[in-house]
């Protein structure tokens, strides 16, 4: 089975004017993972951290994710739900919870590796960790415009709420390569 983009857009489209649409939108992913090398053939990664739309609507978003090797994305929310999976690699995912006081709690982790996908509803407050020495590629759908949705971050050490906005985030892939670069150089040396 080959994985084509379009027909995948067109048939995640569909499946938001279902009765169901995340549970649909979720098989139309795991099948499309059901042979993760004709996902990575068809979305030809680079080998660094980015994140790139591959379609984007006030209705839905997709990504493709390229998580860095033991690369973490700290607390974030997405204010939307979100389905994710991976074609490569593994996303370890810790989830929060937080408090009536505005303090966080860990309340849960999910792990998921080459074909495995993941719902996230409206509410739910993750990091995210490539644990291998790999790059991880993996499409993320969410049921909302992904860059014009307010969402927040967290600091990982005080755990301080904050703005997460696209420069922020786009920051943190930035400096992931940055520190790919670094260690590419010392090896060559």
């Amino acid at each position: 089975m080959a994985f084509d983009i379009e027909t995948f857009i067109l048939d995640c489209q569909d499946a938001l004017k279902s009765e169901s649409p995340i549970p649909e939108i979720e098989k139309i992913l795991k099948e499309s993972l059901s042979e993760p090398s004709a996902v990575k053939e068809v979305l030809n990664p680079a080998p660094q951290a980015s994140y790139s739309p591959l379609y984007v609507s006030d209705e839905l978003t997709i990504l493709h994710f390229i998580w860095a090797p033991k690369m973490t994305m700290p607390l974030h929310n997405h204010n939307m739900w979100a389905v994710v999976g991976v074609y490569e690699g593994r996303e370890d995912h810790i989830f929060w919870r937080e408090n009536p006081d505005g303090t966080l709690r860990a309340a849960g982790a999910a792990s998921i590796a080459a074909g495995e996908t993941l719902f996230m509803g409206e509410p739910a407050i993750h990091s995210v960790t490539n644990p291998t020495s790999l790059f991880t590629g993996g499409i993320h759908i969410y049921g909302g415009n992904f860059y014009q949705t307010p969402r927040n971050g967290w600091d990982t050490l005080s755990l301080e709420k904050r703005i997460l906005d696209s420069e922020t985030n786009q920051a943190i892939f930035d400096e992931e390569n940055d520190i790919l670069r670094l260690l590419a150089a010392e090896k060559s040396r």
